[in-house]
Order: C-alpha cells, then structure tokens, then sequence
C-alpha cells in the first residue's frame, strides 16, 4: 500500500489522459503512478496493421473498446469484436491484426505463476453468475462483464467492464480496499459532451476533502487508496474497464471491499 500523508493535490495526480496516437502506450506504471501493484497501457492499431504483445514479466488482461480483428498466441487463435478480452500469462507473446481501427485498454500485475492464458467472448446474454453480474441497486445499480472473475485462475489480477445506468452512480456505496488491492478505472464510449465524475477521498464520510475528477472516453483514474465513487451526468452512461492488481496472491479476491460506514445505509 502507499504510504505517506494523501493530500488533496496528490489525489489530483491519480487522474490520466490515455494518448490517442498509434501503438502501446504506459498509462498508469509503479514508480511513475502513485502505485505500488497496477499497470495500465492503452494500444491503439489502424486498420490493417499487425502489433505483437509481449508480457515480459507480467501477466495480462486486455479488453477490445474499438473494432475488431484477430489474435494469435500458444493458448488461442481467433477472430475478435469489440468488448472481447483476453489474459495472458509472463513471456507470452499475442499477435494482434487489425481489421479496422482498435483500441485495447490493458491492465497488468507482476505474474506469480497462478494463471492459464485464455480468450473471452463478450456476451450479456450469460446468466447472471460468475462472469455477468449485476451490482447496487437503485441509483447505484450497474451491469458488469467480468473480464477476470474470482473462480478464473491467475496471480493477482481481477478485472471487468462495467456500465452505469442512465445518469446514475457505479462503486456507491463507496468502497475502499486499500490494504489489499490497487484499482484502475479507464472510461471509455465516453465522447464529449458525455461525461461523469469520479470522486477520490480517504475519511469516511468526508464532504470536505474530496476530489473530484471529470471523466470521458480515455480517462484514467488510478485509485490506490480511499473511496472512488463514480457518477454519470444526466444524458450519460459511465462505461469503464476497471482493474484490480493484489498486493499479494493471497488478497486477490473480489469480497474484500470496505464499505464506507457513514455512507453504507444511503441508496
């Protein structure tokens, strides 16, 4: 976990604009981020064009939030749509052909050696389960897509898609899991003038203290301590690839969210 007194002015930090220009993109790294576990990149191909992914020392989970093509690696060789996902293990090697333009948001952690690469198709009309999962209710109600689910095996990344109601909030009540886990957001189908706000703060039930970030497709927030909750504007769906890095293997797991107290009985 991060250490240190978080201040206003370093929460302003954990906001980050994903580049629009052509190949892999850092986003979010340790020792560059104000992270210890979470990695983020963003691809981005034009139609027509061949990228190969290597995972060097990290396992990967990378989800499709434009166009479509193939991927070709040891564990699968198939064609891919937007929201389609897939996860590698270390020193894997993804060849990724674009049929049109694509962007990949891509979440990493350190591999442990616990993982099996695998491809997922995106597919809403799974039962509700394991993989699609409705969270909240009322204005906190949201559908996820799970990208890496619990019961999936992998070192320390939990990841997923997540879609907001029209105009309403996503992680409310708000939640914290920073003795555990880091977390990313990355929003996208997001265009201007669409956008929602993600709140950052570390006091229960703070009013005073909280910042406040405007979101649109390609913004990035880096959550590693304190509560994130999420809305969308009137108009508005916030849409967004999350992911969870553990601080260890152990902790990898999805049940370990605090609740904020002050705040837990409001929907």
């Amino acid at each position: 976990m991060i250490t240190g007194e978080i201040t206003k002015q370093r929460m302003e930090g954990w906001k980050f604009i994903s580049s629009e220009a052509g190949g892999l993109h850092e986003v979010i790294v340790p020792q560059k981020a104000d992270c210890e576990q979470v990695y983020i990149y963003r691809l981005n191909m034009s139609a027509g064009e061949s990228f190969t992914l290597k995972s060097g020392e990290k396992e990967m989970n990378a989800a499709c939030v434009a166009g479509g093509g193939s991927v070709k690696t040891s564990a699968f060789d198939t064609a891919f749509v937007k929201l389609d996902s897939f996860y590698i293990t270390k020193d894997t090697e993804v060849v990724i052909h674009a049929d049109e333009d694509v962007i990949f948001y891509i979440g990493a952690a350190i591999d442990e050696g616990y993982g099996s690469s695998y491809f997922r198709k995106f597919d809403l009309s799974l039962p509700i389960g394991e993989v699609h999962q409705i969270h909240g209710k009322g204005v906190g109600e949201r559908e996820v897509f799970m990208t890496v689910n619990p019961e999936a095996p992998a070192s320390r990344l939990l990841a997923g898609l997540t879609w907001s109601r029209n105009g309403t909030w996503t992680s409310w009540p708000p939640h914290q899991h920073e003795n555990d886990l880091e977390e990313a957001y990355c929003y996208f189908d997001m265009p201007k003038p669409s956008f929602g706000m993600h709140l950052s703060y570390i006091d229960a039930g703070d009013v005073d203290n909280v910042v406040v970030h405007t979101v649109s497709s390609g913004t990035m927030i880096l959550a590693p301590r304190g509560y994130h909750p999420t809305v969308a504007s009137p108009g508005s769906i916030n849409a967004y690839f999350w992911v969870l890095a553990a601080h260890s293997h152990k902790s990898r797991r999805y049940d370990l969210a605090v609740l904020d107290p002050k705040r837990a009985d409001k929907n």
